[in-house]
């Protein structure tokens, strides 16, 4: 059933988008909406192909009398970072997305809004279908599982495409032309646990939430709090002071997402040791409340006492994941000296739960210098296995170096000024875009990347500017006429 949104301006671009919000796309789960897609395509009479990876490719054909223009095509992913509250009851497998409206914004009740790329893709459906723009031969590629490994890209078919002009809608900053981004790669630590049986003594859950989370990409360099961090601190500063043993550690859902909330059980051998286990986690907490006071001031945490346990992992077992927690980098590491604000390189700690006895965690690395990357995932290597773990790496994913005597920069520069009355900014961003891979497969590909204003994605309170979307949409559609006209 459509919902408000629907009526929002771009109507074309809207409505698609409240489609795709009652659609189920987690990342590797995104066959409805390639099936949405294939249903507007065909009912648009437009040619369409899909991969072998599930990537998708549409086809339009230039206007009459445009067939000799260069090809343009349009990219933005199908899936979704599938994020709530642990409050919200949400089955993002059956049910749709909630929308909420907040004076010129637009977010969801509790869980992720899907702008992040989802506003990409509704764009592209609406010139898709649209019979009033001057263009010449279009393609829409529409790729899957970027958000869990950029999958989609990677196994995107090399004679998939023609065009050789790119422009890459999963940008999220007004007057922001991005042509530049960071490359990255997982290391997923495993660390054996070894459990006994305890009897008696005292269990306590211990639990961190309201932190605002955010992309491991874009949102790093703000200082918020990393739960899992925030917590294996705490217990760790209990366990100098009294004989603790971890029962359960968990926290953090995604590779690309700051962890907002994590929960251990503990279980104290002695019960006269409660009010000083207590005491030293409330005591890491506060710390943790004055260094959060301006990042992340929703910092909220919680310890109770849990139901009787029969086993918790031995004492030498949880001393070390609460050293290898403690030992493990996240956050900023280096800054650019060329590009003045921008990240060059940061670790992101995104999840750790155990997994058939060993303690999975996934650190997702980035950077603009491939040296650099290298290095930090050395790094994450040499810790681990120290600890005794072991330590597996993905391949990376290339960087996308900026070209700034782009020719397609150029056209939507010129672009910007006559919709939006001044130049926008044009820079490269830390967050891991496909333009990279994209660009390695395919030989001279000119390639930029823009959109509206959407904020905090990859966490609960994602949203978007609503007003933001007309201009971008504007400016997309402006910018295919100019390639055309040049």
């Amino acid at each position: 059933m459509p919902t408000f949104v629907s009526d929002l301006t771009p109507k074309a671009v809207w409505s698609h988008f409240d489609r795709l919000m009652q659609i189920p796309r987690g990342s590797k789960s995104e066959d409805a909406a390639r099936a949405y897609v294939l249903e507007v395509a065909d009912r648009a009479g437009l040619e369409s192909n899909v991969d072998g990876a599930g990537n998708v490719v549409v086809r339009k054909p230039a206007v009459p009398g445009r067939e000799d223009a260069p090809g343009v095509i349009m990219q933005a992913h199908l899936d979704m970072v599938q994020e709530k509250n642990s409050d919200v009851e949400h089955d993002f497998a059956s049910e749709p997305i909630r929308p909420v409206e907040e004076g010129d914004w637009l977010t969801a009740d509790g869980t992720t809004l899907g702008a992040d790329n989802g506003i990409g893709v509704a764009a592209m459906l609406a010139i898709l279908e649209a019979g009033d723009i001057e263009h010449g031969p279009l393609e829409f590629l529409f790729t899957i599982d970027e958000e869990t490994g950029l999958t989609g890209a990677k196994n995107l078919a090399e004679d998939l495409l023609r065009g050789r002009l790119l422009i890459n809608l999963d940008s999220e900053e007004e007057g922001v032309v991005t042509i530049g981004c960071a490359g990255g790669g997982d290391a997923v630590l495993r660390l054996p646990l070894s459990a006994g049986p305890v009897d008696g003594g005292q269990a306590l859950r211990v639990t961190v939430a309201g932190l605002k989370g955010g992309h491991s990409g874009v949102d790093i360099h703000l200082q918020r709090g990393n739960a899992i961090r925030i917590l294996a601190r705490a217990v760790l500063a209990a366990a100098d002071e009294v004989d603790v043993r971890v029962v359960l550690l968990s926290g953090g859902n995604a590779r690309n997402a700051i962890p907002r909330e994590a929960s251990a059980v503990l279980w104290l051998a002695d019960p006269e040791d409660r009010g000083a286990c207590r005491a030293a986690l409330e005591e890491s907490f506060a710390v943790t409340v004055r260094e959060l006071a301006r990042s992340d001031p929703g910092f909220r945490h919680a310890i109770e006492t849990a139901e009787p346990v029969a086993e918790a992992w031995e004492a030498e077992t949880s001393r070390r994941v609460l050293d290898l927690l403690g030992a493990l980098p996240h956050g900023v590491m280096a800054m650019s000296l060329d590009l003045p604000g921008l990240v060059e390189t940061s670790v992101n700690l995104a999840v750790a739960r155990p997994e058939n006895g060993r303690l999975f965690i996934m650190q997702h690395c980035r950077s603009s210098i491939d040296g650099s990357l290298r290095a930090v995932r050395r790094r994450v290597r040499s810790i681990g296995e120290l600890a005794g773990a072991e330590v597996t790496e993905d391949e990376p994913y290339p960087g996308w170096q900026p070209d700034v005597d782009s020719a397609l920069l150029a056209r939507i520069r010129a672009t910007y000024e006559d919709v939006m009355g001044e130049a926008p900014e044009v820079g490269a961003m830390h967050a891991g875009l496909e333009c990279g891979i994209i660009g390695e497969k395919y030989e001279g590909m000119d390639m930029v990347s823009f959109g509206p204003q959407i904020e905090f994605p990859h966490s609960p309170d994602e949203r978007v500017r609503v007003g933001s979307v007309a201009p971008f949409f504007n400016v997309l559609c402006r910018t295919l006429e100019r390639v055309v006209d040049d």
